[in-house]
């Protein structure tokens, strides 16, 4: 099964797509009701019944952060483009677009659209909703910044040193939109389906109570192919209903979608045996048994869930027994103490994948070979690997470097992130306290919020946590370990590695692709060579799906599942 399992993932990989950032699209211990009535729309037609894992707490593309929210939100508002089935970035608000000859001006022209209450879809949305955007500086603030989208001025505007009217975006008139960018940014035009570049109608909301936008159908607009039927933020349940005058409705075969949050992976599995839910996710565990279950085995679809699974580590003295982990040779020795195969077998058992680099597998490709960014997962073999006997080495040059025989660390890790996380963390115990003599590592869990916080403000030892890809390409994960980044929760720093990235997202390499991707791996290398991180195993999905349910597309980057082309038989 494992064999069938990499084969199916390996057919995912997609070439030139944007990746969405999930950010660390989170599971949920919120449970459901499995025994409630499938859904039906106001015309007779059977509403597509989906699992959700975590509660959609907002629908605001500038308060959203994980992949179930983005998920909704996709279904109810188009931005400029959209994925193709293939992940491909295709027209969607954005008819056509031309490209200026240095690559630093992108004319959008918008194709004749409508809001959901009559009003057009025009390019002063864009405007309005983009400078919103970099105005709050909320956690997907930074996709308009130098490195990602490389607005221009988006940068000043978040830190303060500009006004939002000077951000790189103007409606030439009311169907056309013109991008100014720093640099050349090959793919931009994914980006552009990542929920934080979508539009927002100003007059709808400008009319709202502060703070209500998207917290109702009332107070949600939509553009797209669903709109909002019924939701409360937190409700363990959602509802879309089919939009009539979406530009592409004829495409659209679903009367609506009706979601179910499922925090146990039993009670999936029981309310898709029920017919109660039509697609469910399930855990690692109950995959071997859906394999050889007749009713179940071919309706289980395992798809690349995109996020990558890594372990953190604290460099600074307020953490870590006065920053004991600021020293390579013990990050080095941790990370080569884990048997990643093992834990993956046995622990997550859903087909993901063992990971050995900074950057994981199957999202990101060339676009002049497609090769596979991290297909050679044993290009780091000298820093990452299960090797006990070179991880005990580098655990005595790091005693004999710090002066100490002992270490007692803790690793915190979430409760509410998926029924494998709790297991996962004990092998990782397990295995480094055996291969490890003198090191002791104490776990403590707690809910995602609280993990992240705590990460946030460098307030652990070592963390178990993931990263979900927000656009097709390595400086998606590669962009987090530059100085004072936000997401650098270890707090290292290299003034290599920034003058690396900095080169391929606004300097020397911004032009020349080959030369851009020769020098990402130079920088891959150097977070590996310090482990700056851990990483453990990219994710994958084990989905069941009725019978006649089609066309709903997987992808591992962006946006996980979308409905436009499904269908129920």
């Amino acid at each position: 099964m494992k064999k069938t399992i990499s084969m199916l993932l390996a057919a995912l990989m997609l070439f030139g797509l944007t990746a969405c950032n999930s950010n660390e699209p989170a599971g949920s211990d919120t449970g459901t009701n499995p025994s409630v009535a499938p859904s039906s729309g106001n015309d007779g037609g059977k509403y597509l019944n989906v699992m959700l894992s975590t509660n959609v707490m907002s629908l605001d593309t500038n308060l959203a952060t994980d992949g179930d929210s983005f998920e909704v939100i996709a279904d109810c508002i188009d931005g400029l483009t959209q994925m193709d089935a293939e992940g491909a970035a295709i027209p969607a608000i954005a008819e056509k677009w031309d490209i200026s000859d240095d690559g630093q001006t992108y004319t959008f022209h918008l194709r004749d659209a409508k809001w959901a209450n009559g009003d057009p879809v025009t390019a002063q949305d864009f405007v309005f909703a983009w400078r919103l955007g970099v105005e709050t500086n909320e956690e997907y603030g930074y996709m308009f910044g130098d490195g990602v989208g490389n607005v221009k001025n988006a940068d000043a505007i978040m830190s303060g040193e500009a006004s939002s009217d000077t951000l790189g975006i103007t409606a030439s008139d009311e169907k056309t939109l013109v991008v100014e960018l720093t640099a050349p940014v090959s793919y931009f035009p994914s980006l552009m389906y990542f929920p934080a570049f979508y539009p927002i109608n100003e007059k709808f909301y400008s009319g709202l109570a502060e703070g209500t936008y998207g917290t109702s159908p009332e107070t949600y607009l939509s553009n797209g192919a669903f709109i909002l039927e019924s939701y409360t933020p937190g409700t363990a349940s959602l509802s879309l209903k089919k939009n009539p005058d979406y530009w592409d409705a004829a495409r659209v075969k679903l009367p609506g979608i009706s979601y179910q949050v499922v925090g146990s992976s039993d009670n999936a599995l029981t309310a898709f045996r029920s017919n109660t839910l039509d697609l469910v996710t399930i855990n690692g565990s109950q995959v071997a048994s859906a394999e050889s279950d007749a009713s179940l085995s071919s309706k289980l679809k395992v798809t690349g869930a995109g996020y990558m699974w890594y372990l953190t580590f604290s460099q600074t003295d307020k953490n870590a027994q006065g920053g004991k982990l600021a020293n390579t040779n013990l990050r080095l020795a941790i990370s080569n103490a884990i048997d990643r195969e093992s834990i993956v077998d046995n622990y997550v058992m859903d087909g993901s994948l063992a990971t050995y680099t900074a950057v994981p597998p199957q999202f990101a490709a060339s676009a002049t070979t497609g090769e596979d960014f991290s297909a050679d997962q044993k290009k780091f073999a000298d820093y990452c690997g299960y090797d006990v006997t070179k991880a005990q080495s580098y655990l005595e040059a790091a005693k004999s470097e710090l002066g100490v025989d002992s270490f007692e660390f803790t690793m915190i890790y979430g409760n509410n992130e998926g029924d494998e996380v709790a297991n996962v963390a004990q092998a990782i115990k397990s295995q480094v306290e055996e291969n490890l003599p003198g090191v002791t590592l104490n776990l403590q869990p707690m809910t995602k919020a609280e993990r992240l916080d705590k990460m946030q403000n460098d307030n652990y030892d070592v963390a178990l946590t993931r990263w979900g890809p927000d656009y097709a390409d390595p400086m998606t994960y590669m962009g987090m370990w530059v100085t004072n980044n936000a997401n650098n929760y270890g707090f290292w720093s290299n003034a290599e590695y920034d003058q690396i990235i900095t080169d391929c997202t606004t300097g020397a390499y911004v032009t020349d692709y080959d030369a851009r991707w020769a020098a990402l791996y130079e920088g891959e290398e150097l977070v590996m060579k310090e482990a700056v991180i851990a990483p453990l195993y990219t994710k994958s999905n084990a989905n069941l799906i009725a019978d006649g349910v089609s066309g709903v597309e997987f992808h591992p980057v962006a946006l996980n599942r979308v409905y436009k082309s499904a269908s129920i038989g």
